[in-house]
């Protein structure tokens, strides 16, 4: 099958971008919700965009919310938005035909959902001024092009350089978040709220699983291209050095 990514450092350096992003997202969660500590901050109860809240303690959509370190969340949402977008024009060549072109798609309206999250923060004061819409656009747009993302790497995955059980574990994680997203969404608009952290996390984590998954496999794809270049291209090489000497 014919590849539809790059080669070369562009395309080393566009898989280390994205396998970096979901890292980097992961690192200011801990190091956040580490900082969180009035009253605790629960990973199963509550909202994971409460960990970006910046200000003083306030109480937003039905939970007390008290991030000291919220400006480092949102910064690592930032960045793992940007990283991926990069990341994404970096590796696929739209080239190739529309299995890239939808790929880079999804990539671009992930990484701008998420940089949204971090940019326009799900506070009561912008729930006041009518910007929760843009908060919600983007969560919900990254929880969607994200997990559609994961599958279709996963659909192409020996065209990306993905191996057989990559490309599963990519396509399984893509519709595992797929499947928590109806539940996810029937738990906050029932009211209901139960766990809202833990359904959020089932929707967003396998978005994360993918990202690494498809960063660390085009990063060991191009390196193995690097060191082990096709037979017939050294044929072809050695074939032009015997015919010029």
């Amino acid at each position: 099958m014919n590849p539809i990514v790059r080669s070369g450092a562009a395309a080393r350096a566009g898989a280390l971008l994205i396998l970096v992003g979901p890292l980097v997202s992961w690192g200011a969660e801990f190091i956040t919700a580490a900082a969180w500590q009035d009253p605790p901050y629960s990973p199963l109860y509550n909202w994971v965009s409460h960990l970006g809240l910046t200000g003083p303690p306030q109480n937003a959509f039905g939970q007390v919310a008290n991030s000291p370190l919220g400006a480092v969340m949102d910064t690592g949402w930032v960045i793992y938005g940007t990283l991926l977008i990069t990341g994404a024009f970096l590796v696929f060549d739209p080239r190739k035909g529309a299995r890239p072109i939808i790929i880079v798609t999804l990539a671009v309206l992930a990484g701008a959902g998420v940089a949204l999250v971090g940019i326009v923060q799900g506070s009561n004061a912008n729930v006041d001024n009518g910007l929760i819409a843009l908060h919600t656009y983007g969560a919900q747009g990254v929880m969607l092009a994200g997990n559609i993302m994961a599958i279709a790497v996963g659909a192409s995955g020996t065209r990306i350089g993905l191996t057989r059980r990559r490309s599963i574990a990519s396509i399984t994680a893509g519709t595992a978040g797929l499947t928590a997203f109806p539940l996810f969404m029937t738990d906050v608009l029932t009211g209901w709220m139960w766990n809202i952290g833990l359904f959020e996390r089932a929707v967003i984590y396998p978005i994360m699983i993918g990202h690494a998954l498809l960063g660390s496999s085009v990063a060991a794809a191009q390196r193995h291209r690097a060191t082990h270049p096709p037979t017939h291209t050294l044929y072809r090489t050695s074939r032009e050095l015997r015919r010029y000497t």
